[in-house]
Formats: C-alpha cells, sequence, structure tokens
C-alpha cells in the first residue's frame, strides 16, 4: 500500500525462455546468432550502400530492394541483439518496455515485408506484361507512393496490436516461450479475455497476408501467361530471369512462414520461428547478388575504381 492509500503495482516483467541449455550450448548458440547476425547486416548494407551510389541501380525494383534489406536490418535488429544478450549474460529478463517495443517493431517489420514484396510483384508484372510503358506506369512518384503505403500501414497495424497488448493483464514474471516477445506468446500468456485481440489478428490478416498473397500469385499467373507467348526460348528464359530474384525470396519467405505450422514440439516451433526471422534477411542479399546481373556488374565497377584508384 502506498502513503495516501492506493496500491503500487509493479509492471510485469518477461521471462525470455527460448532454449533450455547448458554453458556449452549456449555458447555455440551466441556463436552462431552473432554470426548469422553479422552476416545479414554486412550483406544488406552492402546492397544499399550499392543501389545508392550506382545511378544505374536507381530504378524501381532496385529501390524495392533497397527498402526491402533496410528492412531486414531492423527486423533482426529488433529480435537478435537480445538473443545474443541472453545466450552472453545468462539473463532471461526483459522490461514490460522493452518487451512491447520489440512487438511493436517484429510486428510492423512482418507487414511490411509483406506490402514490399507485393509491390515488387507488381513492379515485375508491369515490366514483363506493359514493358513499353513501365517508365511511365512504374514512376518515381508511384514507387514511394507504394513504399510510403507498405511502411505507415504497417505501423498502423502494429501500434494497434501493441496497444492491445498493453491492455492485456500479466501478473508476476510471465515466461515467454519464444527467443523474443511475438505476438501469439504474449497472447496466450495473458490473462484476460483476447477476443478483441484475436478479432483484430484475424482482419489484419485478411489485408495483410491475404490480399498481398493473391496479388503476389495473380502477378505472376498474368507473367507465366506472357512468357508463354514468347517465341524463343532465349527470350523466355530472358524474361522470366529477370523475376527470379524476387520470386525466389517470396518462396522462403511463405514457405518458411508456412513451416511454422508444421511443428510438433516447443524446440521445433522456436528453431522454426528463429529460421522465419533470419533466412530471408540472410539470403535476400546472397540471392540477388548471384542471380542478378546488375548487382554484380555494380560489385565489379566498385572492385575496379578503388584498384584503379590504388594504383
Amino acid at each position: 500500500m502506498g502513503g495516501d492509500g492506493t496500491n503500487i503495482t509493479s509492471e510485469p516483467r518477461f521471462f525470455i525462455f527460448a532454449f533450455s541449455t547448458s554453458e556449452n550450448q549456449r555458447l555455440i548458440i551466441l556463436t552462431v546468432v552473432l554470426v548469422v547476425y553479422l552476416i545479414i547486416l554486412s550483406g544488406n548494407l552492402l546492397i544499399i550502400t550499392l543501389i545508392s551510389l550506382e545511378p544505374r541501380l536507381h530504378t524501381p525494383m532496385y529501390f524495392f530492394l533497397c527498402n526491402l534489406s533496410t528492412l531486414d536490418i531492423l527486423y533482426v535488429s529488433t529480435t537478435l541483439p537480445k538473443l545474443i544478450y541472453v545466450c552472453h549474460t545468462g539473463n532471461h529478463v526483459m522490461s514490460y518496455t522493452s518487451c512491447l517495443a520489440q512487438l511493436y517493431f517484429s510486428a510492423a517489420s512482418g507487414d511490411i515485408e509483406s506490402f514490399l514484396l507485393t509491390s515488387m510483384a507488381i513492379d515485375r508484372y508491369v515490366a514483363v506484361c506493359f514493358p513499353l510503358h513501365y517508365s511511365l506506369i512504374m514512376s518515381k512518384k508511384v514507387c514511394v507512393l507504394l513504399a510510403f503505403t507498405a511502411w505507415f500501414m504497417s505501423l498502423v497495424n502494429a501500434s494497434i496490436l501493441t496497444c492491445l497488448v498493453h491492455n492485456l493483464k500479466y501478473f508476476g514474471l510471465v515466461v515467454v516461450r519464444s527467443f523474443y516477445c511475438e505476438l501469439k506468446t504474449l497472447m496466450n500468456a495473458s490473462t484476460s479475455d483476447t477476443y478483441t485481440l484475436k478479432t483484430t489478428i484475424t482482419v489484419a490478416a485478411v489485408y495483410i497476408g491475404a490480399i498481398p498473397s493473391c496479388l503476389i500469385l495473380a502477378s505472376y499467373i498474368r507473367i507465366v501467361n506472357t512468357v508463354r507467348k514468347i517465341k524463343s526460348s532465349a527470350g523466355r528464359w530472358k524474361t522470366f530471369s529477370s523475376c527470379s530474384s524476387h520470386l525466389t525470396i517470396v518462396v522462403l519467405c511463405y514457405g518458411s512462414g508456412m513451416t511454422l505450422y508444421l511443428s510438433q514440439t516447443h524446440e521445433q516451433e522456436i528453431f522454426l520461428s528463429f529460421m522465419f526471422v533470419t533466412l530471408v534477411p540472410m539470403l535476400n542479399p546472397l540471392v540477388f547478388s548471384l542471380r542478378n546481373r546488375d548487382i554484380t556488374q555494380a560489385i565489379r565497377r566498385r572492385i575496379d575504381r578503388r584498384i584503379t584508384r590504388q594504383v
């Protein structure tokens, strides 16, 4: 009781119970997570730098790729540093404010990724199906509008979800059976009625999950139909190869997300969740570098310029 007769209640704290491991196993996890985090940071920073410095890469596709790389850095920086801290110190406790902040940015990142992949699918659809009108349709204004919509709608949705979670009741030290404060885990750990939150999640899943997925699928159906009409096999391959990098990332993103539903145990769910968070951000730079001639040529030009300056 306080001096004025009111009850004093402390904010709940969250115990990040990701892995039940020994000291040696924790050191291995720390090393793996740190290496993965550094790979993601360096790879995506390389993509952002190349696109920013190379005028030839100032096109709609690379504009969205730059947004995606920026998002990937934000996404993993929301979750992995805390996991590294837990593995290093053995301190699994996270404050209420930190947990909500992690929830907000991770939820927003997942939504933004869905919208950006959809924008990239639309870009590839226009490039393949309407090549003569591509520059007119995918103008700078349209690209900025698509990117702004992706970030704005996702941040608004994340704000709503975070506010609803903030209104839930938690008591004492809450065990979070994941390596970060994700929505599903926090909802299950609460003692409050979660009907409103579940309804909001369902509605959000339609315009953030279902609608973008349908747009991506419809775009590639039209792309495949257009490619099939090209008479030469070399022409078909050249046209479809311009979409291969984006299609690979889409398959990785949605494929890794769907595997979460196949988990049978708590350990499997955490492992698959970790793969979902890290797989696309880690492979995104690699996929676009190896499967995209513009990126590889930009890297070579930068290397050649540096060698020339040194000589």
